[in-house]
């Protein structure tokens, strides 16, 4: 479904077999970008890619992975605007100094073939996208990712039913994000996920979190495998803050893509993202909406895959700027072209 690298399929699966001593595993990737938008400056607001006319860094990401009989450990660390102050930071969130940020640590338990025991800061199981570049077809992100979580750090439980259903539930610390709790809260926020793969090349994940701080977020991704070439992405979410139901999001995007070559092809995320009555969100203003079309292709050699990008975002009233960027106006477009290397 998100095309993940090993540490975030780990953290999302249902299911985990009994292993043997394995060697350290080491995975990670480093990027680059340019983007240019149009209006001359900054001016959709979405996660990642926000320097304007300029080659800039994504981040470089290391991952490390070793499993010895029933339990595993999983590390990762990024360096770089995206992997650090961008995706939240072990800092203040505008501490665009800090060194480093550690995307996921965490142990796993498997207490039998069907049930496992996690806990540590790990990557969301929330949503469609990730924060790392080689695990998404596109390179900029969508408003629901931006507006989602990043991180939860908590202790949860996996059991497979069978190999087409399986179930996580947990507790997670009171707010997303953030390494350690609010003392007089702990784990106060409740999580579940439900995954289901009917049939071969079907796979859905229904997500589910609650808290007196976090709110409450309903989650639903899918992934449909129509042919060998055709392949069919969907994440629809709907977020209330805990303070009141008129603070918040909804949405939803597709994600259809075709395999045009072994090594070229192309994809379109078709975004809808309405902010709620009362509640600026990140890229868009209080009781406005967006609609966002991204097309980019994914040009593939060997570990290097090259993506060119165009995106048009259109909302329903004022929320973007002309290119005297002082004049509002409905609709923003950016072009980019990134390098991403997956090791």
């Amino acid at each position: 479904m998100k095309k993940v690298i090993f540490i975030l399929a780990l953290a999302l699966t249902g299911s985990m077999t009994f292993a043997q001593d394995t060697p350290l595993e080491i995975s990670g990737s480093a990027d680059v970008y340019y983007k240019y938008d149009f209006a001359k400056g900054q001016n959709i607001q979405t996660s990642f890619a926000s320097d304007q006319n300029s080659v800039s860094l994504g981040m470089i990401d290391i991952a490390l992975k070793k499993t010895t009989g029933k339990t595993s450990f999983v590390g990762e660390v990024s360096f770089g605007p995206r992997g650090q102050y961008q995706s939240i930071p072990n800092g203040d969130a505008v501490d665009t100094n800090n060194s480093f940020h550690i995307q996921n640590l965490y142990a796993t338990y498997a207490a039998t073939d069907k049930l496992s025991f996690t806990a540590g800061y790990m990557g969301t199981f929330i949503g469609y996208e990730v924060i790392s570049p080689v695990a998404n077809f596109h390179y900029s992100t969508s408003y629901l990712f931006t507006n989602g979580p990043f991180q939860n750090a908590g202790v949860k439980a996996n059991y497979a039913f069978s190999d087409k259903v399986g179930l996580m539930v947990g507790a997670f610390n009171n707010t997303w994000n953030f390494y350690s709790a609010d003392p007089m809260k702990g784990l106060n926020a409740i999580g579940a996920q439900l995954s289901l793969t009917p049939t071969e090349g079907v796979s859905a994940y229904l997500n589910f979190m609650d808290g007196s701080e976090s709110g409450t977020i309903v989650d639903l991704t899918a992934t449909f495998q129509l042919s060998d070439k055709f392949s069919l992405g969907l994440n629809a979410a709907d977020w209330s803050s805990a303070a009141d139901s008129d603070l918040g999001y909804t949405g939803v995007a597709l994600y259809p893509a075709v395999a045009i070559t072994e090594n070229f092809g192309l994809g379109l995320r078709a975004e809808y993202f309405k902010a709620k009555e009362l509640d600026d969100m990140i890229g868009l203003s209080a009781d406005n909406s967006v609609t966002a079309f991204t097309l980019s292709a994914n040009l593939k050699a060997g570990g290097l895959t090259v993506i060119p990008e165009f995106r048009l975002d259109s909302a329903k009233e004022n929320n973007f700027l002309k290119s005297d960027m002082t004049t509002a106006t409905k609709s923003a477009s950016q072009a980019s072209i990134a390098l991403v290397y997956g090791f």
